[in-house]
């Protein structure tokens, strides 16, 4: 989790001057989506952990800065209360954990592609949920999102922290046999979320899909798996140099603080990014006014690199606005210490003894 945000400070900008960037705009589009910002907000579990609306609070923030929402599978709304907060032509994803029962594998893409989600991501860095000791020492007690009901969810161990407890239903089966099937049950762009090397990326263009999101998990699956930014800069080249960059959409996730590193990966040939962690905790410490807060910052954030980097639109962002040496190995990078994490959980307090007691 770390690293993913270090990354981003291994790679400098060279910034082009007396460029007229009186008039800018950053928006793009996202599988054929017009969106204002080359954001979306990425799945992410148990949303009413952190505030007691829970994701409806994301989907309405979504609307009001014209960004797309992915649903998470582990939700603590209900797939419909999420779809049922949907103003207007706004524009929802799935991401989706795959069940080892396919027909309710089958029957939550179904519903979902007939309810108006406009792409799977089928999530493939999980199949098994990675030992997240901060999480484990966190007392659970919480049914799961609704997705566990058709897997007993009363018979769940909830003694090794959240997300053990409202995962187990989850196939570590999945394989590359079984993308045809997907495809075979819904017309909706299929993703594989949390390709990790550019072997992977070759192979998901083989089979057909629709793109990829290079992601760690946010650094909480295997542990020192390379940041999305790291995978990027290297598939990008391996692409273009069989002409395939055009094949399949390429997002990102893990580390994203700053529009500046939004702008990093649209420069290496990312179509957008994926935020979870920071609007988790602006909807957890201020409601709808903290993600409206925190999306308002980065498009202003946006609009003013943009001007600063000589860029006018996404289409003017490239790789020779980038230096990557830092991320070259051997060459020193100087990364700033970020102490931000560990103010997210208290410390472990160690034991205290009673004089009386003492031997």
């Amino acid at each position: 989790m770390r690293e993913n945000h270090n990354a981003f400070h291994k790679i400098w900008f060279r910034p082009r001057v007396l460029v007229d960037v009186e008039k800018v705009d950053f928006s793009t589009t996202m599988l054929g989506t017009k969106v204002a910002a080359p954001f979306y907000i990425t799945a992410t579990a148990l949303g009413k952990l952190g505030h007691p609306e829970g994701e409806v609070v994301l989907t309405r923030a979504a609307y009001k800065h014209n960004v797309i929402q992915m649903i998470p599978t582990l939700a603590s709304c209900s797939f419909d209360e999420i779809v049922d907060a949907r103003q207007g032509d706004q524009v929802q994803w799935l991401q989706l954990y795959v069940n080892k029962d396919r027909e309710i594998t089958k029957r939550i893409v179904q519903h979902a592609e007939k309810r108006g989600c406009k792409a799977l991501f089928i999530t493939v860095d999980a199949p098994q949920l990675g030992r997240r000791e901060k999480d484990m020492r966190v007392k659970f007690s919480d049914t799961g999102a609704s997705v566990q009901q058709s897997t007993g969810g009363s018979a769940v161990d909830r003694s090794q922290g959240a997300a053990r407890a409202i995962s187990s239903f989850i196939d570590p089966s999945l394989s590359w046999k079984d993308i045809p099937w997907f495809r075979s049950i819904t017309k909706m762009p299929i993703l594989l979320k949390g390709v990790q090397c550019v072997e992977d990326v070759l192979r998901a263009i083989e089979a057909g899909v629709d793109g990829v999101v290079l992601s760690n998990h946010g650094g909480r699956q295997l542990d020192t798996a390379p940041s999305g930014i790291e995978i990027l800069a290297e598939v990008m080249p391996i692409l273009r140099e069989r002409n395939w960059q055009d094949k399949l959409e390429i997002y990102i996730d893990g580390g994203i603080r700053r529009a500046t590193d939004i702008i990093k990966a649209l420069c290496l040939g990312a179509k957008g990014v994926g935020i979870g962690r920071p609007f988790l905790y602006a909807m957890s410490t201020y409601g709808l006014d903290g993600v409206d807060r925190a999306m308002q910052l980065l498009k202003d954030e946006m609009e003013m690199n943009m001007r600063l980097i000589g860029a006018t639109s996404i289409k003017d962002l490239h790789p020779g606005l980038l230096d990557l040496r830092g991320l070259q190995s051997g060459h020193h990078a100087v990364v700033p210490g970020d102490t931000l994490s560990l103010n997210v959980y208290d410390p472990l307090q160690s034991p205290r003894f009673n004089e009386k007691a003492k031997l």
